[in-house]
This record gives C-alpha cells, sequence and structure tokens, in this order.
C-alpha cells in the first residue's frame, strides 16, 4: 500500500562562478555538462524501484540548474514521469539565479513543466553582492523579479543576513523590496562560515571581519517581526510564506517523508536508510555509465530516527508531535523529551500547544541549541 507521497531531488552540479560562502558541490565549468545530464537520465532509471510511494514535488538544486537549457529541463521531467507515478499537478521547482533570467528564457520556463521559481537573489545592494562574488548586480535582480511576475506566481526568494557591512537598514530594505514586489514566499539564512570555503580563508587570513552574531540575531528577529505584520507565515526557521504558498517540497523533509536525491552529491531518504552521492563529477559518470550507483548509506538507528524528528520538527511552526513521538518511539521517549522540555518551556523558549512542543520567537534563534539538548546518544 502507498505510504504517503515523496519528493525528488535533482542535483545540476555547475555555476558560472563560485560564491565565497558556498560550499555545495558545483564545478564552475559546463565543459561536461552533456555527460552529466545524461548520467542524470540514467540514474533516474536505474533507481526507479526505490521509490513506492508517489512522486509530489521535483526539485531542481545546485549549483545553477537555471543554467541548462529548457529542453534539457524538459528531458529529465520527462524521465521522472516515465519512471515514477507521479501525482496530477506536481510541485516543480527549479533554483535559478538573476543573471540567467533574460525575458526569453521566463518565457520559455513559463511554458516548460516548471511551475515554482527559486531565485537566489541574497541583497539588493551591489556592495553586499560583491561580498558573496555573486555574479547579478541589484538592478538585475530587481527587473528579474519585476519581469517574473506576470509569468509565475509560485516565486521564492532567497536573502541573507548577518552579512559584514549588512545594515540594519540596509537588511530592512531588503525586506521590503520583496514585499512590495509580492513575492510569495521568501526564504532567509544567516550567513554561516563553513570551512572549505573562500570566505573561511579570508576570514583566517584577516582580509574579511569574522561574523558578528550578535548583528545575525537582531537581523533574524527583524526579519520575523517585519514579515508577521505583512501576513507572512513563518512556517519554518528560515522560511517565510503567504497562505496557501509554502514550499511542498521543503515542508516534507521537515515532515520526515521520503525523498530521492539524483545526480552527484544529492542526498536521499527513504525507510530509515540515508544515501548520499559520490560528490565528484568524473566519478558519478564513470560509476553510472557502469550501472553502478556511486552511493554511500547509512542506516539511522532508533534514537538517530528520534533526534532527526525532534531536530526537522522543531523548526517548523507545527513543532514536534508528543503523540507522534509516543506512536513512533513508545511512551518512554516521549516522557522524557517532556521532561526535558519543562525548562526551555519555564525559560519562555518552548511552549507545548495541544502536545506539540514549538519554539516561541525567543526560541527560534536557539534552535539548534535547543534541539541538541534532546538528544538521545546511541
Amino acid at each position: 500500500m502507498k505510504k504517503s507521497l515523496a519528493g525528488i531531488y535533482i542535483h545540476i552540479p555547475f555555476c558560472k562562478q563560485a560564491c565565497f560562502y558556498c560550499d555545495f558541490h558545483f564545478i564552475a565549468s559546463l565543459r561536461h555538462k552533456d555527460e552529466v545530464t545524461e548520467a542524470i537520465l540514467k540514474e533516474i532509471k536505474l533507481r526507479a524501484s526505490e521509490l513506492e510511494e508517489p512522486v509530489e514535488t521535483i526539485y531542481f538544486g545546485g549549483g545553477t540548474p537555471s543554467i541548462l537549457q529548457i529542453d534539457e529541463i524538459r528531458t529529465i521531467t520527462a524521465a521522472v514521469y516515465r519512471n515514477f507515478d507521479v501525482v496530477v499537478a506536481p510541485e516543480i521547482t527549479l533554483e535559478a539565479n538573476p543573471d540567467d533570467l533574460h525575458l526569453e528564457k521566463i518565457r520559455e520556463l513559463a511554458a516548460s513543466p516548471v511551475n515554482r521559481l527559486s531565485v537566489g537573489v541574497q541583497s539588493f545592494f551591489d556592495d553586499d553582492l560583491r561580498f558573496m562574488n555573486r555574479v547579478h548586480s541589484a538592478k538585475e535582480a530587481q527587473e528579474t523579479l519585476t519581469a517574473l511576475r506576470p509569468y509565475f506566481d509560485n516565486i521564492t526568494v532567497d536573502l541573507i543576513y548577518g552579512v559584514p557591512g549588512l545594515t540594519d537598514a540596509k537588511w530592512e530594505a531588503n525586506i521590503r523590496k520583496l514585499i512590495a514586489l509580492e513575492i510569495p514566499h521568501i526564504s532567509a539564512y544567516a550567513l554561516t562560515v563553513e570551512q572549505r570555503t573562500a570566505l573561511a580563508h579570508f576570514i583566517r587570513k584577516g582580509k574579511y571581519p569574522p561574523l558578528n552574531e550578535a548583528q545575525a540575531e537582531r537581523q533574524f528577529r527583524l526579519l520575523n517581526n517585519i514579515l508577521s505584520n505583512n501576513e507572512y507565515v513563518a512556517y519554518e526557521i528560515s522560511n517565510f510564506a503567504k497562505p496557501g504558498w509554502f514550499s511542498k517540497h521543503n515542508t516534507a523533509y521537515w515532515q520526515g517523508k521520503p525523498y530521492l536525491g539524483i545526480g552527484p552529491s544529492a542526498h536521499s531518504f527513504i525507510d530509515g536508510v540515508r544515501s548520499w552521492n559520490v560528490a565528484n563529477n568524473a566519478k558519478y559518470v564513470k560509476a553510472i555509465m557502469q550501472d553502478v550507483l556511486p552511493l554511500e548509506k547509512e542506516k539511522l538507528t532508533h534514537d538517530e530516527q528520534f533526534n532527526e524528528m525532534v531536530m526537522t520538527g522543531l523548526r517548523t511552526i507545527w513543532g514536534v508531535s508528543l503523540v507522534a513521538v509516543k506512536h513512533k518511539f513508545g511512551s518512554e521517549y516521549a516522557e522524557v523529551l517532556l521532561k526535558s522540555a519543562r525548562r526551555f518551556i519555564d525559560e519562555g523558549l518552548l511552549e507545548n500547544k495541544n502536545q506539540h512542543l514549538i519554539l516561541t520567537g525567543k526560541g527560534k534563534f536557539l534552535a539548534d541549541g535547543i534541539a541538541s539538548a534532546f538528544f538521545r546518544v546511541t
């Protein structure tokens, strides 16, 4: 029997240039794009039996998927339809950068299977974009979003806060720009320093200033206040949407639904088993063309599955259901979780609403630390 709905993530590992903060797998060359695309199509076929559930969402991530030609997007989407049971009118998202979205490309996308665009704006100020080594300009970002509105209703835009030099006034201007453009979904992330990135190197060498946690927390509060006052729902710590515009794909991640990752470095999670493909384009292509899946697997223990449920659940508006914990893991897990939660409830960081542990506004910025306090060590 079909258990629920599933998602498929397709990793497109190509970018025009490297953003200084990014540690996702990609290469800044399109020389082997055809070979990787062919391998992605073959991997879809090789893994056709892995999902029992109907596919509700298809997500092109990366990298920069908007680098793909429309025919390539159509071909990959058609391969998913051939090999999986896809629901009627699935959510199909394409991550895109403003510099790729000229009017002709927008019109082609609107006529393609893609029905949701995720646009990586990050900032409407050129100094911030230069700091991050983004390709597009602030003017280009605004013009692109304005051009998109007649063709796409379902648009989400990424912003980054906590950037050195990003004042609160500039940050507020970024947020209000998206409100004025009537963007229905906004994803906003604190800038973080990943070890193997140019940003980490620049900070170590003293070329860039270290990040300011107080600035990030202040701008996180500002973000929440402005968006809540403009009828956006903070349905996940970094994701805000008008009612009816929540991301189905990302919501499935947070609710523990199965998903299959296709492409180099892509991750999957099915029946308590996490797997990930090799993060190397040449090795990925070679293996797939030999009918070998170049992946590693990890079966999560009972405790690890509990930790995952707590970590993802706390990030959402729905919180962690004590009833669901009891049903899946047993009464002892639910009782210990509730006991551990009491000090955070007393501190105003957590609430127990109808047997759901939900972070308060004060607790959201501390989500990872609070979640880790509930983790069970196997």
